[in-house]
């Protein structure tokens, strides 16, 4: 169902309430023009499977919004894996003391992102075209994150070794996983001791749509030692021995 702007946007308020978040009207006019610009696009490149407003509003935008609770004004993030943009756009639009930059290893997905940036006059935001294990070998990026996010779909182990080059010593992994988290963390213990990560904290949430609630967690850890310099292998061997 398509809503017209002005409830469009005062739905996003409300949800964003619903999970303590008051953001500015200016932030809410550039998540409706982000939306405008991804349900265009999704008819020439594939970037979402939802286009029921209400559903944007709740499973990408209010979903990616939570991570705002816990990430610190100035932090500088890098989404891995970014996709559409999310989480890292939404999180870009509603703080831009935020540096962010959307990695992702699909050209064409980058030259949305990059459009969205260009039309939101989005200062704080870079998109990159690249594999994360080839971008997380790369000085410019490696281990020079406050914060590294990711909504992929991988599991957890995997997850781990593609995005922990990127982040600083004592800075944060964030992970944002749904019903599977407890089963993918047992199954992640040797990935945590060999890639130095330790769990700080998990952050569970309600997604709440018209006739169900989802129940969604932020799984986060902390990195509190450098990087072995042989991670992150190849992704052939990643995938076919993870950690």
């Amino acid at each position: 169902m398509k809503l017209s702007k002005e409830m469009f946007i005062q739905k996003t308020k409300e949800s964003f309430e619903k999970i303590g978040l008051n953001i500015a009207e200016d932030k809410l006019e550039k998540l409706y023009l982000y939306k405008e610009l991804l349900i265009e696009w999704n008819e020439k490149i594939n970037l979402t499977a939802i286009t029921d407003d209400e559903e944007i509003i709740q499973k990408h935008f209010a979903d990616s919004a939570y991570a705002l609770k816990v990430i610190e004004n100035g932090s500088s993030i890098i989404d891995v894996g970014t996709g559409a943009g999310l989480p890292g756009m939404v999180l870009a639009i509603c703080n831009d003391s935020y540096k962010v930059t959307l990695l992702d290893a699909l050209q064409k997905r980058v030259v949305f992102l990059n459009e969205v940036i260009t039309k939101l006059g989005l200062k704080n935001t870079i998109a990159i075209h690249s594999r994360a294990e080839e971008a997380g070998k790369q000085e410019e990026f490696r281990e020079k994150y406050d914060i590294v996010i990711s909504r992929a779909v991988a599991s957890l182990n995997i997850l781990m070794e593609l995005t922990t080059p990127f982040v600083k010593v004592n800075g944060y992994c964030i992970y944002m996983k749904a019903d599977k988290l407890q089963e993918e963390m047992k199954g992640s213990k040797n990935a945590e001791k060999q890639l130095n990560l330790k769990l700080d904290n998990i952050k569970e949430y309600d997604i709440n749509l018209t006739d169900s609630v989802l129940q969604h967690n932020l799984a986060i850890y902390l990195k509190t030692e450098k990087l072995p310099e042989k991670y992150p292998r190849q992704f052939a061997k990643i995938k076919k021995n993870p950690l």
